[in-house]
């Protein structure tokens, strides 16, 4: 019982959140890892481990089959692949942990973008005996694209090549090279046995040669900056309230969560697309009045104009306010299974305002193999990495991806049935832009 109080302890006591994503080809062991780390760091329930250990009998395993503890579809588990994103929630006594465990598949590649869209550290696994594959490369860029500031290259089943340095060293090296050629700020490489729990939670005593840090005490000590006051602020607007009651009859304000920096009452603004300007009044977060409020709260903000204000409006202080655009050059990730075609009329979601908008131009794909572009495409099929020139029918206010990601990144929706065709990154990246060529369109799209 006492066990029980010090592990809750712990937990409380754990002050910072880091949120990270597992990736890497399909079978180099990210479940086995993840289960590895919640078993490790006591961090399962006991009917929880109960059932995975009934279910690991029943296919014929002496030992539990510990990616069972990630894999919860019925899917999933009869295949033994992750097919969605898994999410689980553990804690030690130095931080609190939102990990997402993704597909290893290519086809599943889109569900990677979306567990890495807010990470902060990403584990790509690398099978020892396999190297670096396609698919290790594909997250790789994924993981630059999306500007995950930490990746960890988890060497794995280092147990099935009898835990020799010299395959950690080259694997190390030659993944160091691709990531660093992608702009990944920060790369440490570990070499584990997720199955045998070498270098997972607890020293190997396989690897003598090893001096650095196991996966979990990494993550508990890899520096994470949740400081996002100091950050451009920026507050898209969600709903205007207005309740017209006998007690508020000329109350006015603007709800939504600031997506960056902070806000303050007597601050001047600048209210985008439209440019106009108003000072803040008043501030209400959870019922109160407050003078400041800051990312990622959910506030009402009061102005003293009277201004023409909806949802997908932007409010950014007037002397920090981004430009506005109708033509967006971007990198995206394909998701869809349909193609993305010069030409093709899309909506653009960005934050809370959605528009419509026109593919102009799709000046190149990357080839993951050499990070080489193939110039004009004319296409992006499922899984491809691209930039692309889209112009909308109303201006938007975009930061570049590299200064916000939650303002600086963008959907493209397809307008028939509103499937996500792909995830865009505003900006430069590792891609080379090329100059917009006008797209002549025949369905009175043309903006």
């Amino acid at each position: 019982m006492s066990t029980s109080t010090e592990l809750l302890s712990d937990q409380l006591a754990a002050t910072t959140l880091l949120r990270f994503a597992t990736a890497g080809s399909v079978d180099d062991g990210k479940s086995t890892l993840v289960g590895r780390l919640l078993h490790d760091s006591k961090s399962v329930l006991v009917d929880q481990l109960e059932a995975v250990e009934h279910a690991s009998r029943s296919r014929g395993q002496e030992a539990p089959d510990l990616a069972l503890l990630t894999d919860g579809l019925r899917a999933e588990r009869e295949q033994g692949i992750t097919i969605d994103v898994a999410y689980r929630y553990f804690a030690t006594s130095r931080r609190r942990f939102i990990l997402a465990d993704t597909p290893g598949h290519v086809q599943y590649t889109r569900n990677m973008v979306t567990g890495a869209s807010t990470a902060e550290l990403a584990v790509v696994l690398v099978d020892a005996r396999n190297g670096v594959v396609e698919q290790t490369r594909r997250h790789a860029a994924v993981a630059a694209l999306l500007r995950v500031p930490h990746v960890v290259l988890a060497v794995n089943k280092m147990d099935l090549v009898d835990y020799r340095e010299s395959v950690f060293a080259a694997i190390a090296e030659e993944f160091t090279t691709y990531a660093s050629e992608l702009g990944v700020p920060e790369i440490t490489a570990i070499p584990i046995s997720a199955l045998a729990g070498d270098n997972v939670v607890e020293p190997s005593a396989h690897m003598d040669w090893y001096g650095g840090p196991t996966v979990l005490e990494h993550l508990e000590t890899v520096p994470v900056s949740h400081d996002l006051t100091a950050c451009h602020a920026r507050f898209p607007v969600q709903y205007v309230i207005r309740p017209q009651t006998a007690e508020h009859p000329d109350y006015r304000g603007y709800a939504g969560q600031i997506a960056a920096g902070a806000f303050r009452v007597g601050e001047q603004i600048t209210v985008l697309p439209s440019g106009r300007t108003s000072t803040i009044t008043g501030i209400d977060a959870l019922g109160e009045s407050v003078d400041i409020a800051w990312a990622p709260q959910s506030v009402t903000i009061r102005l003293a104009d009277d201004i023409d204000i909806s949802r997908g409006d932007l409010l950014a202080p007037s002397g920090d306010a981004p430009a506005t655009t109708q033509d967006i050059e971007a990198t995206v990730c394909h998701v869809a299974d349909r193609t993305l075609t010069v030409g093709q009329r899309v909506l653009l979601k960005h934050t809370t305002r959605t528009v419509k908008a026109i593919v102009r131009e799709i000046p190149s794909r990357l080839t993951l193999d050499d990070l080489s572009q193939h110039p004009d495409p004319g296409q992006l099929v499922t899984n491809d990495i691209g930039r692309v020139v889209v112009r909308t029918a109303e201006s938007l206010a975009l930061d570049a991806y590299a200064d916000s990601r939650r303002t600086g990144s963008f959907l493209l929706i397809d307008p028939a049935d509103g499937t996500t065709l792909a995830a865009g990154m505003a900006g430069e990246s590792f891609a080379t832009a090329k100059a917009v060529v006008d797209v002549a369109d025949e369905e009175g799209w043309d903006f």
